[in-house]
């Protein structure tokens, strides 16, 4: 109980105290106002409210008004939700951003929405954190939308990337008929754990990079069915870049058993060593063994 008033006797210091209260010395300290403004993430909004605009207009820490931010976003007022895009579209420097961000947290449609004119009028680190609120959001739609809408390559990149951390496979694929393939999109199966895209594309040799990019995408992913099919690959193929790509995949998988296999296939030396040099780098047990029985063959 006690503990309780002090934190709603700060709260009221943090609301009727001078700006220049985070510099005072006295009983109260930076981790009492962040508990200050913790406990007002259920008060009633009309109480909290001022209470957060006033540690937002004063002299208090960053760390602090970033706090306030968050208050704001888990206010169910719609005046909170205005307060936020209000710092979203005028604010400066990081709490601009952080403003951007809390907006995808709180959730809310209205102010979701507003983001899209945030991110065409901002700059790059706007824009990121634009991405982020969708992301926060899971607004799936709003970052297609800018894939699908942009002819610039690093804009397309991001939203891509963006889309695979949210798992948006189906999305993902749309752009594919839109867009075209690009190493964005690519990775951005990988990222999002799209095995069925990256399989079409492994075992498509018309485009050797693309190919290539596909089957170390694949080993990004790892499932158990990767190993099966990267060996596969690599005993029809005839291309050295496109066994060297099998190999990284594998690595990347840790698919030590898959390379194993592929070691003891090897029609040449330099084929041998290659596997070997992958094998130690992944850490095999099972490779000492290959090298001492290749070190004691005197045949």
């Amino acid at each position: 109980m006690k503990r309780n008033l002090k934190v709603i006797a700060i709260s009221c210091l943090l609301l009727f105290a001078s700006d220049g209260l985070a510099q005072q010395g006295g009983e109260y300290g930076e981790e009492d106002r962040m508990a200050a403004l913790a406990a007002l993430i259920n008060a009633p909004a009309d109480r909290a409210l001022p209470i957060v605009d006033k540690v937002l207009a004063g002299d208090h820490s960053e760390e602090l008004k970033e706090r306030a931010l968050f208050i704001l976003s888990q206010l169910d007022a719609p005046e909170a939700q205005s307060r936020l895009m209000s710092f979203a579209r005028e604010g400066q420097g990081e709490m601009q951003l952080e403003a951007i961000r809390m907006i995808g947290i709180s959730g809310d449609g209205d102010a979701i929405a507003g983001l899209a004119e945030i991110y065409r009028s901002g700059n790059a680190d706007t824009r990121e954190a634009v991405l982020e609120a969708y992301l926060i959001a899971d607004d799936e739609d709003a970052v297609f939308a800018i894939a699908a809408s942009t002819d610039d390559e690093n804009e397309f990149a991001n939203a891509v990337e963006m889309l695979g951390a949210m798992g948006a496979t189906g999305k993902l694929r749309d752009l594919r008929e839109r867009a075209g393939l690009s190493e964005s999109l690519i990775d951005a199966y990988a990222i999002s754990g799209d095995a069925e895209s990256l399989r079409q594309l492994a075992l498509d040799d018309s485009d050797p990079e693309i190919q290539q990019q596909a089957i170390e995408g694949l080993g990004i992913i790892g499932d158990d069915d990767v190993g099966e099919l990267l060996v596969s690959i690599y005993r029809d193929s005839e291309s050295d870049d496109v066994r060297e790509a099998v190999i990284h995949g594998l690595m990347i998988a840790d698919h030590d058993d898959a390379m194993l296999e592929l070691y003891r296939d090897a029609a040449t030396s330099a084929e041998k060593r290659r596997i070997l040099e992958m094998l130690v780098a992944m850490g095999s047990d099972e490779v000492w063994n290959l090298i001492d029985q290749a070190l004691e063959d005197r045949q």
